[in-house]
């Protein structure tokens, strides 16, 4: 299962809106820093009003979610990379995620300490950004030595890399992120390999107070990073108030749903936070429906259907025929698959169908 760290300066609410996300009071939140030293993890659902409508039309008795892995990873200072506070600690977690949400504190509040004394977000997004780039330059200034010896060797690869970390290394050292770096779709592949933790897809989260979130648009610091992110980082940001999150952890859905809109707003920021870090790490989803259960189920974008199949079971992709396909809306709009078959939008597709967000599917396999 792929994983989202979730980042930020010490004290801005990452614990917090961990524990809204995965709807637990695992994570200890507290107002000082390095209050999360060991990284708390959490499997989240993500919330699809889609399955609800397909296990109405199909009458099914449960209905499964697909599902993201989130990790609560501890507060960064300024020098981690240098090793100072849990810099070493830190860094090593962030590496073996694979995309970031960085919680940006977009508040005032005298009772809640910030580790830099002042309220500047992108100050803060900066601080955090320049040590993943300095510890990325010092990868890949290490990494080109040990490649430059492989290249001269006539290893393919290495000399790949090598062309690669020539556009990066100049990149990282005019303080840009690697995410940045102007790279065709088979250098971007292969920049993987170098393992850098300014690469990975990120997610801004900007932390608003509660009586702020109807009207986050009117809040200066939120403006602010949601225009660095883009410009900066090619990023997107969310809307969350973390206080307001803790807060729908222990109602129903019902209960939940009443209190947000008693706040003015139409939907929790932690599932919002949840969908575009599911859509971040690549992922998408199509759906099994029938009597038994309505399921989600993830796979990468630009999969193939056998690929699709092979989520399943090994079997269904091993010996995949067909896949009996239909999309979401078509099917909605329907009512049924029986509709949908008479319509001529329920259809047959094979091996080198590239399976589209939402497709409802039944595959056909023989082994």
């Amino acid at each position: 299962m792929l994983r989202a760290g979730i980042v930020g300066l010490p004290n801005v609410g990452k614990s917090t809106l961990f524990n809204a996300v995965t709807r637990t009071r695992k994570a200890e939140s507290a107002n000082y820093p390095f209050c999360t030293i060991d990284p708390n993890v959490g499997v989240v659902n993500v919330p699809d009003k889609r399955l609800e409508e397909l296990a109405s039309i199909s009458s099914s008795q449960e209905i499964i979610s697909a599902a993201v892995e989130f990790v609560d990873i501890a507060g960064l200072v300024k020098g981690a990379s240098a090793g100072e506070g849990l810099g070493n600690k830190f860094l090593s977690h962030i590496r073996e995620v694979d995309a970031i949400v960085h919680v940006v504190r977009c508040f005032e509040d005298a009772d809640i300490h910030h580790v830099e004394g002042s309220i500047d977000p992108i100050r803060d997004i900066e601080t955090i950004a320049t040590e993943l780039i300095v510890a990325d330059l010092d990868a890949v200034q290490r990494r080109k030595d040990k490649l430059n010896k492989e290249a001269k060797r006539g290893n393919k690869e290495a000399v790949a890399l090598m062309a690669i970390i020539e556009k990066m290394e100049p990149h990282l050292g005019e303080g840009n992120p690697a995410i940045t770096c102007e790279l065709s779709r088979e250098e971007a592949d292969l920049a993987k390999h170098l393992f850098l933790l300014s690469g990975k897809p990120t997610l801004f989260a900007a932390n608003l107070k509660d009586a702020e979130l109807a009207e986050a648009d009117s809040n200066p610091f939120f403006k602010e990073v949601r225009e660095y992110a883009a410009k900066h980082h090619g990023c997107e940001t969310v809307v969350i108030s973390a206080q307001i999150e803790s807060e729908l952890i222990d109602l129903s859905e019902n209960e939940a749903r009443e209190f947000l809109s008693e706040m003015g707003v139409n939907e929790s920021g932690a599932g919002q936070l949840i969908q575009k870090s599911y859509s971040l790490l690549g992922l998408q989803t199509y759906f099994t429906t029938g009597e038994k259960e309505t399921r989600a189920w993830t796979i990468r974008k630009g999969d193939t259907a056998p690929k699709a199949a092979g989520v399943i079971h090994g079997d269904f992709e091993r010996g995949f025929i067909k896949a009996e396909t239909v999309a979401y809306n078509d099917l909605i709009e329907c009512g049924s698959i029986a509709t949908a078959r008479d319509r001529g939008l329920y259809r047959m597709e094979g091996k080198e169908y590239v399976v589209q967000e939402g497709d409802v599917m039944l595959f056909k396999f023989n082994v």
